[in-house]
């Protein structure tokens, strides 16, 4: 039995130490707001924070997560987050929705860490999460516009 810290709650884990944390959160703890995409740390749609950076889920066992706090998409919380939910909904960013999870962890890490992105900055931050409908240029024009405070 493993003991994390998720979304600001500890929660038992019951899952064999090299168990993906992805499978823990989907398949033990019922939290199916992060998705599984490519299952290789390659597509983002896995993407969690621990402590706040992003990080991918379907590669990182269950014991590298320690004493760390792990925020899924049901967890993240703040004005970062608000102010891109605002946004996402304002560009109509998402089609199938399927990468948003993981675009929005990852999204909200940037804004965190650099509150006035660069378009650069906004593409580097974003270039692991992949998404099959193309809506790149939605993400970085409603990542600008929660940067300047809002939808």
């Amino acid at each position: 039995m493993t003991t994390i810290k998720l979304n600001g709650t500890p929660v038992q884990a019951q899952a064999a130490p090299d168990t993906p944390l992805l499978w823990v959160l989907r398949g033990e703890l019922g939290l199916t707001g992060t998705k599984y995409g490519c299952g290789s740390g390659l597509c983002g749609a896995c993407t969690v924070h621990l402590d706040g950076r992003p990080v991918r889920a379907c590669v990182l066992p269950l014991s590298a997560v320690g004493d760390a706090e792990v925020t899924t998409i049901e967890g993240l919380a703040g004005p970062e987050a608000k102010a891109l939910t605002d946004a996402w909904i304002e560009v109509d960013v998402v089609q199938c929705g399927y990468c948003q999870p993981g675009q929005l962890m990852s999204a909200s890490a940037l804004l965190r860490s650099t509150p006035q992105p660069t378009d650069a900055q906004i593409d580097e931050a974003m270039s692991g999460n992949l998404c099959r409908c193309g809506t790149y240029p939605r993400i970085r024009e409603a990542i600008h516009r929660a940067a300047k405070g809002g939808g």
